[in-house]
């Protein structure tokens, strides 16, 4: 013990003389104060003294520990101290780092063009939120209880009465609850569905909804509004069609397609967006009466006019987050 006890004392002010940064010191602290560390060893031999030694040198162990620990703390601090006053040299001869400017995403970019179409002939822009209601996402929409489209294979249910929402036609229903026509809106946003992810279809996507609620709105009017919206974001001379058919909250209803033919490829029909009537049981279920008004609605994806603007054969690239992929936009 007697031998171990002036080995430290002679060997602790040698070396915490030789500390110069942190790495040092932090070596030294284990070495000294760890729990595996000498002052510890000595205290664990401490331990295995006789009861007649144990007086003579457990006070002086204690003397010993709390004279080193200030020694090493008042080290401590000259080490930090000068650290944080040392200047950092810089080299103004380097050239400057380059950074790159960031843009928004080409999803972004094309659903805020698809806004702008629609902004420049009066529409106003609403949102609402992602996590729906049944009531909201189903039943205010006129969609029966034995619907495909409540199925566990086609939805992403939360819950029993939650799910994340199919579509952003929720949002209609909760505008016309809170406004009085005449109302002319889209309504952007995310939407899920259960289904297999292809070339053409992803479990995730994005819509621009648009609804108009008005006296004498007529199908000719929605016409009117889908085609000029498909020259003015696709150009004049973009091939189209629309073909009937079935959604619960419209009627009649019907589908638009868009000519596609990506370079090298065989040419396809794609469809872009569904629209109609607003069904009158909808009206009624917001408190609008259908005797006075009518109305118009459609749902435009995102991904498939992106698609066939941009020139791109597959809706997954959207959501790779490859940056060879990104920068072009």
């Amino acid at each position: 013990m007697e031998d171990k006890i002036k080995s430290l004392l002679k060997n602790f002010p040698s070396e915490l003389d030789q500390i110069t940064d942190k790495n040092s010191l932090e070596n030294f602290r284990i070495k000294y104060f760890g729990r595996k560390g000498i002052i510890a060893e000595l205290f664990e031999d401490f331990k295995k003294l006789s009861g007649d030694e144990k007086p003579k040198y457990g006070k002086r162990l204690n003397e010993i520990k709390n004279d080193l620990q200030t020694k090493f703390d008042g080290k401590k601090l000259s080490v930090e101290s000068e650290i944080e006053t040392t200047v950092e040299t810089i080299d103004f001869s380097l050239p400057g780092r380059k950074y790159g400017q960031g843009t928004k995403h080409i999803l972004s970019q094309t659903m805020n063009e698809i806004m702008d179409v629609f902004i420049k002939i009066g529409f106003s822009v609403y949102e609402g939120p992602e996590l729906e209601s049944d009531y909201y996402n189903f039943e205010a929409l006129n969609f029966p209880e034995d619907h495909p489209a409540r199925d566990m294979q086609d939805t992403f249910f939360l819950s029993k009465d939650f799910v994340l929402r199919t579509h952003t036609s929720p949002v209609q229903i909760r505008l016309m609850e809170n406004k009085k026509p005449p109302i002319r809106a889209i309504m952007p946003g995310k939407v899920y569905r259960n289904e297999a992810i292809s070339f053409k279809s992803y479990c995730l996507f994005h819509q621009v909804e648009g609804l108009v609620v008005d006296k004498n709105i007529t199908f000719a009017e929605l016409k009117g509004t889908l085609v000029y919206f498909l020259k003015e974001f696709l150009g004049k001379d973009v091939k189209y069609r629309f073909r009937a058919s079935f959604f619960p909250f419209t009627e009649p209803s019907a589908e638009v397609d868009i000519w596609w033919q990506p370079e090298g490829k065989e040419g396809r029909w794609l469809e872009i967006l569904g629209c109609g009537m607003v069904d009158p049981n909808v009206l009624k279920n917001v408190g609008i009466d259908p005797e006075v008004y009518t109305g118009y609605a459609f749902g435009i994806g995102v991904e498939r006019n992106a698609l066939r603007k941009y020139d791109i054969d597959d809706i997954r690239t959207f959501f790779d987050n490859d940056k060879r992929f990104l920068v072009q936009f």
